[in-house]
């Protein structure tokens, strides 16, 4: 026979996992004397749970009459979510020691437009299929959007370009990459006509360039470029994004100093040309070098992230990275 209709009170306490095994347990045996056998209990304790439960919900999960047990309609929707919560509630014991190994978590990775031409895009297909349970949550911004990330929390690592040696000093780095600045020219252009323009031919040229702000280090080292040769660059137009700034190249704004690695991004109209004055190097690795006593621009890449201890999810990113770098 049926108890009376339970009723919740304003408090009602935690029900704790315990007595959601022994709901299920009765619900699937489906008789209170069985159930008690299976949790290895005497059968008092399992009615009391199961109505301690029904007053702290509020409702009836089981109707009862003397010669059978059958769930509630509440007791049947209840019952799938209950068998849910308790395999996680089993889990959790192996998730956390995969979370402390860095084997389950996530990186919140900001990234600028060069490594997104071919580097990223293999390193986050190699980094997934090493650590699957580690998600790289991925982000593109400039360097400067990234340190105002990382002042608030809202991403755990970065890879930012900036002059050779020039990462934040803020932050922990590991280099990753350098490579020559190379010139994006129209395809009309005189100097389009040379495989790699003299230096000379073009600081009278107007130049697309990025702005000051998103990359201070190169954006100096640029205009040092040029005042050494008594000159200072006519800047046409600023852009942001590497792209944006071919684009208006092909447009016909100017030319472009602009990181070897761009030349990836093909775009009708636009031809990438090295400075010949600085084009000596070794070409064994598809990449020209830029030579030490050159004095010429170049780009260095580095992942970089707040020192101090790290979440161990990060930490095999940043191994990743290091076994990969150039």
């Amino acid at each position: 026979m049926n108890p009376d209709p339970p009723s919740a009170t304003a408090a009602s306490p935690a029900i704790e996992l315990r007595a959601w095994r022994q709901f299920v347990a009765v619900a699937e045996e489906l008789h209170f004397g069985r159930a008690a056998q299976r949790l290895h209990m005497t059968q008092p304790p399992v009615t009391q749970a199961i109505a301690q439960m029904e007053r702290s919900l509020g409702v009836r999960l089981f109707d009862r009459t003397r010669r059978r047990v059958a769930l509630t309609p509440a007791g049947e929707a209840l019952l799938p979510e209950v068998r849910e919560l308790l395999a996680h509630a089993q889990a959790l014991p192996a998730r956390a020691r995969a979370a402390a190994a860095g084997e389950v978590g996530r990186v919140r990775l900001a990234f600028v437009s060069t490594v997104g031409f071919e580097r990223l895009p293999t390193w986050v297909r190699e980094f997934h299929a090493q650590q699957p349970g580690v998600a790289l949550e991925l982000v593109e911004a400039t360097g400067d959007v990234q340190m105002e990330a990382f002042a608030r929390g809202e991403i755990d690592a970065g890879l930012m370009l900036h002059s050779p040696g020039q990462a934040p000093a803020s932050l922990a780095s590991l280099a990753v990459g350098v490579e020559p600045l190379v010139l994006a020219v129209p395809t009309q252009h005189p100097l389009a006509r040379a495989h790699a323009p003299e230096l000379a031919q073009l600081l009278e040229q107007p130049v697309v360039m990025f702005p000051r702000r998103i990359l201070p280090s190169l954006h100096d080292a640029v205009f040092a470029l040029y005042q050494r040769h008594g000159r200072v660059p006519q800047v046409a137009q600023e852009a942001i994004q590497m792209q944006t700034i071919v684009n208006l190249v092909w447009g016909g704004l100017g030319i472009a100093w602009v990181p070897e690695s761009v030349t990836s991004f093909r775009r009708a109209g636009v031809v990438y040309r090295p400075v010949a004055d600085f084009a000596a190097g070794t070409a064994g690795a598809g990449r020209r070098r830029v030579s030490a006593g050159a004095r010429f621009p170049a780009c260095e890449t580095s992942l970089v992230w707040p020192a101090g201890d790290v979440a161990p999810g990060l930490a095999r990113f940043v191994e990743f990275v290091r076994g990969r770098r150039r």
